[in-house]
């Protein structure tokens, strides 16, 4: 073989060493851009989950208060429920000894 085909061969050697790298190469780079990618993704789904979850514990709180403003109102309607009751009863039996009354005094209760 001569210097010519020699140079040649080596050539065509370097060529394909070349090409291997950078194939090579280009796949390190894809896995780095894919590394990187489903870092990103993950990163803006934690700080998604993080939002909705404050979000919920911001409506959690909202419905907390609204059910104690809501036990409240029921224990004030039972308390003035309560009262009621109590001044039927005392009204009822009032009317009953007026009646009395009425009966002993020689009237007709109604």
């Amino acid at each position: 073989m001569d210097a010519a085909t020699l140079g040649a061969v080596g050539t065509i050697v370097v060529g394909l060493a070349a090409a291997a790298a950078a194939i090579v190469g280009a796949r390190g780079a894809n896995s780095a851009s894919q590394s990187g990618a489903v870092l990103g993704g993950y990163s803006t789904l934690v700080d998604n989950l993080q939002e909705e979850r404050d979000k919920l514990a911001a409506k959690i709180a909202e419905n907390e208060r609204l059910l104690a403003a809501a036990y409240a109102e029921l224990a004030g309607e039972r308390a003035d429920k309560a009262r009621l009751q109590t001044e039927i009863t005392s009204l009822t039996t009032e009317n009953s000894r007026l009646r009395e009354r009425i009966v002993e005094l020689g009237g007709q209760p109604t």
